[in-house]
């Protein structure tokens, strides 16, 4: 695709809400108006539905939509093994193909490829739990890639694909329309839909959470109350778009089982021309998060910063919930106020859009990552421990600015890549930010204590004896 001028991205208009039934037509009169798939639909239309859970799932769980578009989706030539092959691509996590360490881990943020690399080619695996075949996990990937995809469009059969730009914006259309998004927003791509990334700033450079067998929601506020967090109106949905031209050659690339497999056919998969439903891609903008925080003393737990979480079957245990740390305001009396030191049965997997995180003082750059596993121990560096509590303003207010990182958080304990682990951008000496913490226990002030509250004792029982003899 060409500027955003040639191809609209920079005026597009969306529709609002998160998980609402949509409906959007990109000529007038092309969606059905009383039923979903008539014998003859509209200007010759074929009616096409994706979905994205079971038939018979609860009504309020069930996710579907309908297409209406030029041709149906079903017409490719058969799929084969894409060649060459993507080694660094992994949906299904065992011995053979990753390995597990309680070990704290960070990387250096990854170079974009010099050579022509787009979207598709620069992904890679960092990590993950579970199966995409047996519908349950969860993979992180990154992504660094310079050239727009051309002729070719992906989908992901195993997941749902959450992209969090952190270089670079991506321009993407999908079979429900177009969406621009910029570092500090992110998208979501449900299981099934295809997509094209194009990159007009060129280098481009990002995360990705895939879940298997379940989709993100909203969290649940519980005693936050009804308001706060991510609302419901900041989701934006694309409206209806469409190619029509004849298009000789065209690729699918579609990801199922972590490999990748490619079926060519004449026409872009771009041609949908009315849709309705609620299983659609979507964006938001983490600027318009709701933060919520302590007002008078303590540290408050990272889940309140949950901008979205993929619900295990466990209540209230997440296969992986998104959380944010924006720009906020710090005011809580008497307290350490940085990321408290901590283990967790949860693993956590880090990384930072831009500015600094407040936990880290050197070392966790934007573009970089890091991996805290099940009970593995983490928290503020040296500097940061340090800084905090010689610090005589540490309780006054302060604000938080110039910063966005954000975490993966799973019940499930990731295996890692054997290319993460072998990458150069490994930081060998991560370990090394906590080294210098020191004992600030006052053994001679406790002792002295002691010792005052031996004697006290030992007096009260002297003047307590006296009193009984005397009587």
């Amino acid at each position: 695709m060409g500027s955003s001028d040639e191809n609209g991205f920079s005026s597009l208009e969306y529709q609002s809400g998160f998980g609402n039934v949509f409906s959007s037509e990109a000529m007038g009169g092309a969606l059905p108006r009383d039923q979903n798939s008539p014998l003859l639909c509209p200007f010759g239309l074929y009616a096409e539905q994706i979905s994205g859970t079971a038939f018979t799932a609860p009504r309020k769980l069930n996710q579907r939509s309908w297409l209406y578009r030029i041709k149906p989706s079903v017409t490719h030539e058969p799929f084969h093994p894409r060649v060459p092959t993507h080694a660094h691509l992994v949906s299904e996590f065992n011995q053979s193909s990753s390995s597990a360490t309680p070990t704290q881990l960070r990387w250096k943020p990854a170079d974009v490829p010099e050579s022509p690399t787009d979207f598709i080619d620069g992904l890679y695996t960092i990590c993950g739990a579970g199966s995409s075949f047996l519908r349950h996990g969860y993979a992180v990937h990154m992504y660094a890639a310079n050239k727009s995809m051309d002729s070719c469009a992906f989908c992901s059969a195993d997941g749902d694909f959450l992209i969090v730009p952190q270089k670079g914006r991506l321009w993407l259309t999908t079979e429900c329309g177009r969406l621009q998004i910029c570092p500090g927003e992110i998208v979501v791509l449900p299981q099934g839909f295809r997509f094209s990334v194009d990159l007009p700033d060129g280098p481009s450079r990002g995360y990705v959470a895939e879940v298997f067998g379940t989709h993100f929601q909203l969290p649940e506020l519980g005693p936050i109350g009804a308001n706060g967090l991510a609302a419901s109106r900041d989701f934006l949905v694309p409206t209806a778009f469409f190619e029509e031209e004849h298009h000789p050659g065209y690729t699918i690339v579609q990801k199922f089982g972590g490999e990748l497999f490619t079926a060519k056919q004449d026409f872009s998969p771009f041609n949908v021309v009315a849709w309705h439903g609620n299983y659609v891609p979507y964006k938001y903008d983490l600027s318009k998060f709701c933060p919520f925080n302590t007002v008078l003393f303590d540290h408050g737990d990272p889940s309140v910063n949950t901008v979205l979480t993929a619900p295990s079957e466990k209540p209230g245990v997440a296969l992986v919930d998104f959380v944010i740390f924006p720009p906020r305001w710090l005011v809580a009396e008497h307290t350490f106020r940085p990321p408290y030191y901590h283990r967790n049965c949860m693993s956590e997997f880090m990384g930072l859009i831009y500015g600094g995180y407040e936990a880290k003082k050197d070392g966790f750059l934007p573009g970089g990552a890091s991996l805290h596993s099940c009970m593995t121990p983490h928290g503020p560096d040296t500097k940061t421990f340090e800084a905090t509590v010689s610090c005589e303003k540490s309780s006054e207010p302060f604000r938080i600015a110039d910063t966005m990182a954000f975490m993966f958080e799973s019940c499930l304990i990731p295996r890692i890549c054997p290319w993460a682990l072998e990458s150069p951008d490994l930081d060998p000496d991560y370990y090394k930010c906590w080294v210098g913490l020191k004992s600030h226990f006052l053994r001679k002030e406790v002792t002295q204590y002691v010792q005052k509250i031996n004697l006290s004792d030992g007096r009260n029982a002297f003047s307590s004896n006296r009193g009984n003899d005397h009587s």
